[in-house]
């Protein structure tokens, strides 16, 4: 089966892995601003991955994200010194499908402990968006779109777990036990922070449950394929363009959408921060509905700085709750 990753382009520059070798070589690894790493340092490939390792981390550990503020994940490409860094690290965490330029830099370069989320969460596959009731022949047409367009990933993986704040925890349990297989000193620290982080998780979960548990509808129209996780709270997300939030979105799933947001009621198409808008909102125009935000929580932006996950979260939930007229 075709992941994901092969159909993003961001790939990691020859020039940059040539020029990565050199530094490890000449001068040892480097940290970003270009002093030694500390051998204390975590490297996570994106925020919601940084996020927990922080959380769970404590004062122990020093965490850097690779995904700089204000960039959008999935077209990650490594400087030289970011893959330097990578190489040195004590810890590198990434998810295997999102990221080809980390997942090519990791494969080559890592030397410390690899943690990869496939091998800890058990990922969802990506839902089928197409229409039901097509004819054969208006089906096989709707296919080539997909497959032109970007939306040729139902079935696969859904890597955005993320949306999920129980796989969280997961994910924060199973990092502890890999702090303390580099760090056996703190292994009493890494549980506790991992409990303690769990506790939160839990009852952004409760929120969610309770939050989205009587409304009036249950239709949410989404940029990219970023949100089918949400489903469990009961939702049934629709997007425009697939997994990549840049993707131009072919006429078919628009015509589609328009007629869903006229028969369903529905009164928002929701936007991203890291990626562009226009599509959402030239669709939202179309058919007389607003648009709204809806964070992929992705990663941090100049307006969200000083939002975290969970933060980001409860804004996601008040926005569905708005949008679909909640109790």
């Amino acid at each position: 089966m075709t992941s994901p990753a092969t159909r993003v382009r961001a790939l990691v520059p020859a020039t940059a892995l040539l020029l990565a070798g050199a530094a490890l070589t000449g001068c040892g690894a480097l940290t970003s601003d270009g002093s030694p790493a500390s051998g204390r340092e975590v490297v996570a490939a994106f925020y919601p991955l940084a996020w927990v390792a922080e959380r769970v981390a404590g004062e122990h550990l020093e965490v850097t994200n690779l995904t700089a503020p204000g960039k959008e994940p999935h077209d990650l490409e490594l400087a030289a010194r970011d893959v330097a860094r990578l190489s040195d690290a004590r810890v590198v965490i990434h998810e295997t499908g999102l990221q080809p330029a980390v997942d090519a830099a990791v494969a080559e370069h890592a030397r410390g402990e690899v943690v990869d989320i496939v091998d800890i969460v058990e990922l969802q596959p990506f839902a089928d968006h197409s229409e039901e009731g097509h004819t054969d022949e208006g089906h096989a047409e709707e296919e080539g779109h997909a497959e032109e367009e970007g939306h040729d990933h139902e079935g696969e993986a859904d890597p955005h777990f993320w949306h999920d704040p129980l796989l969280m925890a997961e994910y924060a349990d199973a990092l502890a036990d890999r702090f303390a297989d580099v760090d056996p000193d703190h292994a009493d620290d890494f549980t506790a922070n991992a409990d303690a982080l769990r506790t939160d998780l839990a009852a952004l979960d409760e929120e969610f449950r309770t939050g989205l548990a009587d409304c009036e509808r249950d239709t949410v129209v989404v940029n990219h394929d970023a949100f089918g996780y949400l489903s469990r709270y009961g939702l049934h997300l629709e997007p425009i363009v697939g997994f990549s939030p840049d993707a131009e979105a072919d006429a078919g799933t628009q015509s589609r959408i328009r007629e869903l947001i006229r028969e369903e009621g529905i009164t928002t198409v929701f936007t991203e921060r890291l990626a562009s808008r226009k599509t959402s909102q030239s669709l939202a125009s179309s058919v007389g509905v607003r648009t709204d935000v809806l964070d992929p929580v992705e990663g941090l932006t100049e307006e969200t700085e000083g939002e975290d996950y969970l933060s980001l979260m409860r804004a996601n939930l008040e926005s569905l709750r708005g949008a679909n007229a909640c109790a």
